[in-house]
């Protein structure tokens, strides 16, 4: 005989006994009334949850740890390769004509629309104060010290950077790279040391090119409803720059090259094997490279604070 058992007051109650007991319909309602069932089917359902998103974030954690661990080790390979004997002079050339030439008519529009917007909507409010003689030491001052460097490092993040996630990352999907291994030619060597050293240098100079332009529509711009001489501009402009508004700008511009330049070619140089993973890379080197630049800038300017 099958015998169906129910708790309740500490009392056994059969399918014989039941209707001595209780109505059938009062049977049915415990049948269906089993708390510890249902409170361990819950507890194990929310366990499986809870453990699912624990392994998920601990696998995020570890992900985040292993690419900063490759990171480190990257870069420590760039920098061994860059104080080789074997040094790839023709292609750093190459590389920085790719970098610093083809890059001038963005650099020179961005530069001089940042001088002419700067004055634009600086000239009212210093007319309020009476201050029109400020206006260029104060555009000077704010695109050599911050405009400059960040805006034209954040364009360059965009365009060198996506260049050289996109195409080493078609080296990697085209395995030219592993051809390069196979045939004892080192690809770090070739295309990243090459690649870093032409960011890290022509950059700065590409930020000093913005700055002049900057100052330059700056000009233009104050000429628009005044009447400014370009000596007395420039001289007033340069009248107001000291030595530690550039010395911290130079100095930094050349780590957001180099920042540039790691992130683009980590990102193309270990990109996956599809077509896709070449777009991916091009996408991640631009948003991670702009993300670095504006931290590098944050703790550039806490330094030169402390200096000051």
């Amino acid at each position: 005989m099958n015998h169906v058992t129910y708790l309740k007051s500490y009392v056994r109650i059969t399918e014989i006994d039941a209707p001595n007991f209780a109505t059938s319909k009062e049977i049915v309602k415990m049948k269906k009334f089993n708390p510890v069932i249902k409170v361990k089917g819950f507890a194990t359902k929310q366990s499986v949850r809870i453990s699912e998103k624990t392994m998920a974030k601990t696998a995020k954690a570890g992900n985040f740890l292993t690419d900063l661990a490759d990171v480190f080790f990257f870069s420590t390979r760039i920098a061994k390769e860059t104080f080789s004997r074997d040094f790839e002079f023709k292609e750093f050339l190459r590389q920085c004509f790719q970098i610093g030439y083809k890059s001038l008519p963005l650099v020179s529009i961005t530069g001089a629309i940042m001088g002419v917007v700067l004055t634009i909507q600086s000239r009212p409010v210093l007319v309020d104060f009476g201050a029109v003689t400020m206006l260029p030491g104060m555009v000077a001052i704010s695109l050599i010290r911050e405009m400059g460097p960040v805006i034209t490092a954040l364009i360059c993040a965009g365009k060198i950077g996506s260049g050289m996630g996109a195409e080493l990352g078609s080296m990697k999907v085209t395995e030219q790279i592993d051809a390069m291994e196979v045939s004892s030619t080192n690809p770090i060597r070739f295309l990243v040391v090459t690649r870093v050293l032409a960011a890290t240098l022509m950059i700065p100079l590409l930020i000093l090119y913005a700055d002049a332009l900057g100052i330059l529509g700056s000009w233009g711009g104050a000429n628009i409803k005044g009447d400014v001489s370009f000596f007395l501009f420039f001289s007033q402009a340069f009248g107001h720059v000291h030595f530690m508004d550039l010395f911290p700008a130079v100095i930094k511009s050349f780590f957001f090259g180099a920042v540039i330049g790691v992130v683009g070619c980590y990102k193309g140089y270990n990109a996956g094997r599809g077509t896709e993973s070449v777009g991916v890379a091009a996408n991640s080197a631009v948003v991670l490279a702009s993300l670095l630049v504006i931290i590098v800038d944050m703790i550039a300017v806490q330094i030169t604070d402390m200096m000051m």
